[in-house]
């Protein structure tokens, strides 16, 4: 099991310092909101460190969502002079007795990847995949590290790289 301890070069913000004014949007779900307020918390906490801007916070009904509604704010963004340079999605599908938990996250994650290969920006997926809830607290500051902190690093981390790559 991966821990946070041993992911010390994801957690290394440095380079994020020289960042200017990054762009950001965000979708979560209501479904597991308990958990879904604390991945966004920790998110907005590093993005505004980071003297970031959260331009749009989107909330749909659950995970299975999170991909055409992602598909459906970039369409209205697109033409925008202020668009997202990037786009983290959050949200917490826990297990339960039958199929559905597997059908939902194969789904949402396929969803995601079709975005980060057509669409233009990068999608952060923020979607915990669990047992049960505690396996979420321990994702949310616990021997995990926060998976909401560690998902708005990753986006900064994509915007930085991308204007790299524009400026060559």
């Amino acid at each position: 099991m991966a821990k946070a301890k041993y992911s010390t070069s994801l957690l290394d913000t440095k380079e994020l310092k020289k960042l200017k004014q990054p762009r950001v949007a965000i979708l979560y779900t209501e479904w597991n909101d308990k958990i879904v307020k604390e991945l966004m918390k920790g998110a907005l906490k590093t993005i505004s460190a980071f003297g970031g801007e959260v331009i749009e916070k989107l909330a749909v009904p659950g995970c299975f969502e999170l991909p055409f509604a992602t598909k459906q704010l970039w369409q209205y963004y697109e033409t925008k002079k202020e668009k997202p340079e990037a786009i983290i999605v959050f949200g917490a599908v826990i297990r339960g007795g039958t199929p559905h938990f597997d059908y939902v996250c194969k789904a949402v994650t396929e969803g995601i990847l079709q975005l980060n290969l057509s669409l233009p920006v990068p999608v952060i997926f923020g979607v915990l995949t669990l047992d049960n809830e505690e396996q979420a607290w321990e994702r949310l500051g616990g021997s995990h590290g926060h998976k909401g902190e560690e998902a708005a690093i990753t986006a900064l981390k994509m915007i930085a790289n991308s204007r790299k790559k524009q400026l060559k």
